[in-house]
């Protein structure tokens, strides 16, 4: 069978990265697969959460050019950039759940707000999405009867719920301590292994050495396959 090249779900080409005024990063080159799985690494302030920023649109590219699931920044428009980021999921390091909302409310709020109106449907969307990240039984729950390692799979089931083509994942077990870690990496495997692609960036070298994986290195203002 002959597999037929499709097209890289995120490409940059010479783009420069800002914080602000201030360029973080130059000329910046490279592509990621459908399917992928890619570590991002780099000290603190190399670049990486602005260049992830700007993946979803959420810091301006200036120069140069970059396409995300099928979006071009370059030339986005604000009104555009909603629809972008309901093809990529997004996990944060702090989970930014609504605290006063239920497991189920906070994945519902998302849904609707991203067009979803048939309850039935929202239902079993919610209920695939903890299933996958091993929480089947917690919709009902509040956030502050989770342990950090079960907020932060709900943060996963959220940004899985409109089945992205990638999940950008900024330093997502920053915040957990090793073991529970280990058990947010599974997740992401099993997600991986399942289709979808993963940019992920950390500061956990253990996981690059137990987890083989392409790694690119944010440093000295270049993004370097590492």
């Amino acid at each position: 069978m002959i597999e037929v090249a499709s097209e890289p779900i995120i490409a940059l080409d010479r783009a420069d990265i800002y914080q602000g005024d201030r360029p973080v990063l130059n000329d910046v080159h490279f592509e990621i697969k459908n399917g992928e799985f890619v570590f991002m690494i780099g000290r603190t302030g190399s670049g990486k959460s602005s260049l992830l920023k700007t993946l979803y649109a959420d810091l301006w590219l200036h120069t140069g050019s970059a396409k995300v699931a099928g979006y071009e920044l370059h030339k986005i428009k604000r009104s555009d950039i909603p629809f972008l980021r309901r093809r990529i999921g997004i996990v944060f390091q702090d989970f930014q759940l609504l605290s006063d909302r239920s497991v189920e409310d906070n994945l519902s709020f998302v849904l609707r707000a991203t067009g979803w109106e048939d309850k039935g449907k929202i239902s079993k969307r919610i209920a695939e999405v903890l299933m996958q990240v091993g929480l089947g039984t917690a919709q009902k729950r509040m956030p502050h009867q989770l342990s950090g390692g079960e907020q932060q799979r709900v943060v996963i089931a959220r940004a899985m719920l409109n089945e992205p083509k990638i999940l950008i994942a900024d330093e997502p077990t920053g915040n957990l301590d090793p073991e529970v870690g280990d058990q947010i990496m599974q997740v992401f495997r099993t997600i991986n292994n399942a289709g979808t692609a993963i940019l992920m960036a950390t500061h956990n070298h253990d996981f690059i050495k137990r987890f083989p994986a392409r790694v690119l290195k944010c440093e000295n203002g270049s993004v370097l396959e590492g």
